[in-house]
């Protein structure tokens, strides 16, 4: 492999780095991809409750080392010695099975995720990646769905209601969410034509898909919320309604492992994101203009990519502590009836349009000025719109809830019929003579 280094030093593709490397630098890059995650949340749990304490006006953990920034490191190493307590009616086997299936799958999910351009590490010309595969958006897809299913054996195996109503939200949620979440990700492969990560990210060198597939792009962003089964659409979870959801069951290590994949899996859809959508690890504009590109050589990639990660980390904490939960129909019609269909109307706009900038050679210019237009007239043509006459009617007004409101001129009276029933039989049983005995017992006569 080191006589093809050194025939077409200039002409080798990520993949083809990638398979010149060494057993030793595999070994260090597979070793770093594992802790990425576990490293992050430790730190991204302190982060996530000071942030949320400021937004609520309180301290946040302030009693575990400086500032109280090391209680994640203590609740990581208090929870392996925790009570494991598992219950009498539980599969034993998928019980034990479940919080693993949820973490392995997150912890190799950044795998195909590109770090960086090319590099030299001890000598030894690399990319910043582990692998790359002509299907490497399949791949961080799967992991990141897969661990979903660990929730759900978990539901199930612990023999209780409350965890299996979880772990069934959890199936539902998977397939609502992950079928937006592939609609929005057509969009990029057609304008990338291609499923590699390290080539979406090199298609972006002309314009970052972000504001070029907008609808994908906040389409994504809703559908990354509920894989990770954050707020607002933690109904797996959902304390206030049952209890601790699918892991109510489940205590010490066990209960560690799933924490720690609801995190790692939160790093990993922000990476995807910033893969497909921000560019990767190339800078920003116009810091990508300084030297000529020098700030996309070396490891400087390394500080934007993960810049752009924390940004959108950061949106789930901001979303937690802003958003109360949904309500689990509104969490269905949300998937089903705006993210699936809005999906598809933009995957056929996207392929009418490339298929006329294909034949037409029209440009991105005029595709963005001609749609920006009919935006516009859309939304003049539905102002110009009659709004719909409301009759008057007589019946009763229901809620979301679907109860009945209370008409406004509602008069309660000060009795009910039933009220005035029992207030005359108690009145007559007072009124009534005492019943003399005889003297004599029933038995004696």
């Amino acid at each position: 492999m080191t006589t093809l280094l050194a025939q077409a030093p200039e002409q080798l593709s990520r993949a083809e780095l990638l398979a010149d490397d060494p057993l030793w630098l595999i070994l260090i890059k597979a070793v770093v991809i594992l802790l990425i995650g576990p490293v992050m949340t430790i730190g991204l749990i302190v982060w996530e409750r000071k942030a949320v304490g400021r937004m609520q006006n309180r301290p946040g953990p302030n009693r575990v080392g400086p500032g109280g920034y090391l209680q994640s490191l203590a609740d990581a190493l208090k929870l392996p010695f925790k009570e494991q307590i598992i219950p009498d009616s539980a599969d034993r086997k998928v019980y034990f099975l479940a919080p693993v299936i949820s973490a392995v799958p997150a912890l190799i999910g950044l795998s195909p995720i590109p770090f960086g351009p090319e590099v030299t590490i001890f000598g030894e010309r690399t990319v910043l990646q582990l692998i790359e595969l002509p299907v490497s958006v399949l791949v961080v897809l799967a992991t990141s769905a897969i661990g979903v299913y660990g929730l759900v054996l978990a539901g199930w195996s612990s023999g209780s209601p409350y965890p299996l109503l979880g772990g069934l939200r959890s199936a539902a949620q998977v397939i609502s969410y992950e079928i937006a979440m592939g609609l929005s990700i057509l969009g990029v492969a057609l304008y990338s034509q291609s499923l590699s990560t390290g080539e979406i990210v090199e298609a972006q060198q002309g314009g970052w898909y972000f504001y070029l597939l907008l609808p994908s792009f906040v389409i994504f962003l809703i559908s990354m919320v509920g894989e990770t089964n954050r707020a607002p659409f933690d109904l797996p979870e959902a304390e206030s309604e049952l209890v601790g959801g699918f892991h109510t069951e489940y205590s010490s290590m066990k209960f560690a492992m799933f924490f720690l994949a609801e995190y790692v899996n939160m790093v990993i859809v922000s990476s995807f994101c910033t893969t497909l959508f921000l560019g990767g690890w190339m800078a920003p504009w116009p810091l990508s203009t300084i030297g000529d590109g020098v700030l996309n050589t070396g490891f400087w990639p390394l500080l934007w990519f993960f810049g752009k990660v924390f940004l959108l980390l950061f949106g789930f904490i901001w979303l937690r502590g802003t958003l109360p939960r949904f309500r689990y129909d509104q969490f269905m019609k949300l998937g089903w009836k705006v993210l699936v269909p809005v999906g598809l109307v933009w995957f056929l706009l996207i392929a009418a349009i490339r298929a006329i900038r294909n034949d037409a050679e029209v440009t991105t210019g005029q595709i963005l000025v001609v749609g920006g237009v009919t935006i516009v007239l859309l939304v003049l043509l539905t102002l110009l719109l009659p709004e719909k006459e409301i009759k008057d009617s007589d019946a009763v007004p229901i809620t979301g809830g679907g109860y009945p409101v209370p008409p406004l001129d509602l008069k309660v009276p000060d009795t009910t019929p039933r009220r005035k029933a029992l207030k005359a039989k108690a009145k007559a049983s007072k009124q009534e003579p005492a019943a003399v005995g005889s003297g004599k017992d029933s038995g004696d006569e």
